[in-house]
C-alpha cells in the first residue's frame, strides 16, 4: 500500500495525511451537493452544507472512518480563510455608491432585526428555560440575534441576483447587524464574568470595543480610498508576475486584521476591502492583458468557499436531537430566528425593494451565532456553563435550519417580484 510522507496505515485522520484526506472529502463532497442541488433548481451552497451533515454524521450509521473530518483543526482554518474570500469576492460585486444609497434602510432594517430577534430569542429562553436565570435567557437572546453576511452573500450570489437593490439592503444590514451582536455579545459577556467573579463589568474595555466597531466601517472606507490607489499604482510598476493578486490578497488580509483587532468579525473587513477596491484601480493591468481580479478571485473562492459551507455541516451532530427538550428549544428558537428578521422590511424606505424579500434574505445565521454559543459554552456561572449543551445543540442547529430554508425562500420571492414588476409588502 502506498502511503504519504507523515501517514501510516492506522493514522488516516492525522499528519499531513489526514489534512490532505479531509481536503479530498470536503471538496468531493461539497462540489457533488452543490452539483445536486443545482440539477435541483436551488443554490449550490444548499447541497454544500447538506452533505457536510451527511459525511459528519456516517458514525451513526455505523460508518467511523470520516469521523476526523468533523473536528480536523487544518480544514477549519481553510474553511476560515474560504469564508474571508467569498466576503471579498462579495464586496467586489458589489456597487459601493448604490449601497450608500440604501444605508439608512440598511441601518433600520438591522437594528429593527435584531431587536425582534434578541427579544424573541429571550421570551422562549424564559419559557423552555424557567429555571435556568436571567442571564442564560439573555444570553439566548444574544446567540441568535445576529444574521450571517457570509451566508446571505453566497446566496444572493448564487441566485445571480447580487445586484438587485434587496441584496444591496441585505448585505449592508448584515454589515451593521454583526457589529451591533458582537457588541452585543462583548457588553454581556462582561457582566456575566462580572457576575460570575463578584466585580463590575469592565465598562472601559467595553467602550473601547463598541467605539471600534461604530469606528471601522468609516476608517475603512476613509483608509481604503487612500490605501488602495497606492498600493496598486506601486503593483502596477513592478516587474514581477501575479503582483495583482498579490496585492488584492493583501488588501483583503489586511483589512480582514484590522477588523480583528478592534473586535470584529474579520469577514467584515474582507467585505470593506472589496467594496472600496474598484474596478478602475486595476484598469491598468487588464489593459496590458492581465485578468481581472474578480477573474483571479473566482477559483480561489470556488475551491476555499464550499468547506466553509461543508464543515459548517459537519459539525452539526444529529446524535442530541434524540432529547425532546433539544429538539422543542431548537425548534422554538429557529422560529423565533426567523420571525425576528421579518422585522427588517419594516425599515426599508425606498420603493421598489421587496420588503419581503429583505427579511427573507436576513434570515440565515452562521458565524457570529456559532462564536456566540461557543464563548457561552465556556462562561461559567454558579458552577456551570451559560450555554448549555442543550443551547448549543439548539444554535447549531438554528444556523443549519436557517441557511438551508432561504435560499427556496428567497428565490421564491425574488422571482414573485419580478414577475409582478412591484415591490412585495
Amino acid at each position: 500500500m502506498l502511503l504519504l510522507p507523515g501517514c501510516s496505515s492506522n493514522q488516516a485522520g492525522s499528519g499531513m495525511g489526514g489534512v490532505l484526506l479531509a481536503l479530498l472529502v470536503a471538496l468531493v463532497a461539497a462540489k457533488l451537493g452543490g452539483e445536486l442541488f443545482v440539477r435541483l433548481g436551488q443554490p449550490a451552497v444548499l447541497g454544500e452544507l447538506i452533505l457536510g451533515i451527511v459525511v459528519g454524521n456516517l458514525s451513526l450509521a455505523g460508518v467511523h472512518a470520516l469521523e476526523f473530518v468533523r473536528h480536523d483543526p487544518s480544514l477549519e482554518i481553510l474553511a476560515q480563510i474560504g469564508i474571508i474570500l467569498l466576503l471579498f469576492q462579495v464586496g467586489l460585486e458589489s456597487d459601493f455608491r448604490k449601497m450608500r444609497q440604501v444605508g439608512l434602510s440598511s441601518l433600520a432594517a438591522a437594528v429593527l432585526g435584531v431587536l425582534a430577534s434578541f427579544a424573541l430569542g429571550w421570551a422562549v429562553a424564559a419559557l423552555l428555560l424557567p429555571g435556568s436565570g436571567i442571564y442564560r435567557q439573555v444570553f439566548v437572546g444574544v446567540v441568535i440575534a445576529s444574521s450571517s453576511i457570509g451566508i446571505a452573500g453566497r446566496i444572493f450570489l448564487d441566485l445571480g441576483r447580487l445586484q438587485t437593490p434587496e441584496a444591496r439592503v441585505v448585505l449592508g444590514a448584515a454589515v451593521i447587524d454583526d457589529m451591533i451582536g458582537l457588541i452585543g455579545l462583548t457588553i454581556v459577556t462582561a457582566i456575566v464574568i462580572g457576575a460570575g467573579t463578584g466585580e463590575p463589568a469592565g465598562w472601559l474595555s467595553i467602550g473601547a470595543v463598541v467605539v471600534g466597531a461604530i469606528a471601522f466601517p468609516v476608517g475603512a472606507v476613509l483608509l481604503g480610498s487612500r490605501l488602495v490607489p497606492a498600493v496598486m499604482r506601486v503593483a502596477a510598476h513592478m516587474k514581477a508576475s501575479d503582483l495583482l493578486l498579490t496585492a488584492s490578497l493583501g488588501l483583503c488580509f489586511g483589512f480582514s486584521y484590522l477588523a480583528h483587532v478592534v473586535g470584529l468579525a474579520p469577514i467584515i473587513g474582507a467585505f470593506a476591502a472589496g467594496l472600496v477596491l474598484e474596478e478602475v484601480h486595476w484598469r491598468g493591468f487588464v489593459e496590458r492583458g492581465e485578468h481581472s481580479v474578480k477573474e483571479l478571485m473566482s477559483p480561489l473562492v470556488g475551491f476555499l468557499a464550499p468547506i466553509f459551507f461543508f464543515a459548517t455541516g459537519a459539525r452539526v451532530d444529529l446524535s442530541v436531537f434524540g432529547d425532546s427538550q433539544v429538539w422543542t428549544l431548537a425548534i422554538a428558537l429557529a422560529v423565533a430566528a426567523i420571525l425576528g428578521k421579518q422585522f427588517c422590511g419594516l425599515g426599508v424606505f425606498q420603493r421598489g425593494v421587496s420588503k419581503l424579500s429583505v427579511g427573507i434574505g436576513m434570515i440565515p445565521r452562521g458565524e457570529v451565532v456559532l462564536i456566540a454559543a461557543a464563548l457561552g459554552s465556556k462562561l461559567i456561572i454558579e458552577g456551570k456553563p451559560i450555554v448549555s449543551s442543550t443551547v448549543y445543540s439548539a444554535a447549531v442547529f438554528v444556523v443549519v435550519i436557517t441557511t438551508i430554508i432561504t435560499p427556496p425562500l428567497l428565490k421564491w420571492s425574488l422571482s414573485r417580484r419580478r414577475q409582478t414588476g412591484a415591490a412585495q409588502p
